[in-house]
């Protein structure tokens, strides 16, 4: 295995010996008599093995070593001494240097601890490029299991879809608005991704309302309504009990999504911080697409009337910093629902 080779000493005669056993050995040699020169080396260049000579002026070894570890932790340190001090190999030590040659060098000493180290730097490659290869294996397995859960999550949207008059870009739309909304309120990526993925779980519930009450194109009677209504719980009940945690906020968003900041929302009358945050922004995300969008029974909203009506209903129906927090987004929201009409 041919190893880039870094040679700093300030005597040519060393430089020169070293120089000549690591070449027959066969590998990249770069030698320095200056240690700041071969530190503006090692900061662009690649090295896996450095022979460093301890006496210098401006540097010595120790301080040089630690400067290298900065930049290339992997590569493997030889101090040169000419002293068999205790000391200096402690305080080399703790700088990082790996190995030591005691000056004047034995040629043979010499190349045997050359063979040895360039067993050790392939030993350790190849175990680095095992792990990284594992590493890419554990990251394609982890993918395709989430590309598994994400393909279940939009097989249990569609059921609800199939049944009702959205269409699966209502679902798109209110992912789309509720992730923009989980990172405004200051969640990170992986809590945008589980809101992102949950949310269209929101009416999944629907399944377990009758047709003629889900399609009915007029206003509902008070007793059809109580029966709408029970599709919270129903999607809760679908959802709930899974250990998956698109699953389990897709229970919470199921059974929260329609209770109000108030308390006159069902189906427990929650109010303010009682009702999870991820129904609380949901319910903003599911209401501003309903008013914006065209169904049986309405026109679609302009988007500045909605937006209007969110404000009116902070403090009431939705929660008054998260309204806030949408509102200011509303470019956003706009390219969204153009980017996705129905």
């Amino acid at each position: 295995m041919k190893l880039n080779i870094l040679i700093v000493d300030d005597t040519v005669l060393n430089i020169v010996l070293l120089e000549e056993i690591c070449k027959e050995e066969g590998h990249n040699v770069f030698s320095f008599a200056n240690p700041l020169e071969a530190l503006e080396s090692i900061k662009n260049n690649p090295y896996d093995l450095a022979f460093i000579d301890y006496m210098m002026p401006e540097m010595n070894g120790i301080e040089l070593i630690k400067e290298i570890k900065k930049y290339q932790a992997n590569i493997i340190t030889v101090m040169i001494t000419a002293a068999d001090s205790q000391e200096v190999k402690l305080k080399a030590l703790q700088a990082g240097a790996n190995e030591f040659l005691i000056k004047p060098i034995d040629v043979s000493e010499m190349m045997i601890r050359l063979k040895n180290i360039s067993k050790l730097i392939k030993a350790e490659k190849v175990l680095r490029d095992y792990n990284k290869q594992l590493q890419e294996e554990i990251q394609k397995a982890i993918q395709k299991i989430k590309k598994g859960e994400y393909e279940t999550l939009d097989v249990l949207s569609n059921v609800a879809e199939y049944r009702d008059e959205d269409t699966h870009n209502h679902t798109k739309r209110v992912a789309l608005y509720s992730k923009l909304l989980a990172k405004e309120a200051g969640f990170d990526e992986e809590m945008q991704d589980l809101i992102y993925h949950a949310s269209p779980l929101h009416d999944v519930g629907k399944v377990g309302i009758p047709d003629n009450i889900l399609l009915k194109p007029g206003k509902l009677t008070k007793e059809e309504f109580d029966i709408m209504k029970t599709h919270a719980k129903i999607g809760f009940d679908m959802l709930d009990g899974f250990e998956n945690k698109y699953l389990k906020a897709g229970a919470i968003i199921a059974l929260t999504h329609h209770e109000k900041f108030d308390g006159s929302g069902y189906p427990n009358g929650l109010k303010g911080d009682e009702i999870d945050i991820l129904g609380q922004i949901v319910a903003i995300a599911d209401v501003f697409d309903a008013l914006t969008s065209k169904r049986p029974y309405k026109e679609p909203w302009p988007v500045e009337k909605a937006f209007n009506l969110l404000k009116e209903e902070a403090g009431k129906h939705f929660s008054p910093f998260l309204v806030n927090l949408f509102l200011n987004k509303k470019d956003e929201i706009i390219a969204i629902k153009d980017k996705y009409k129905d």
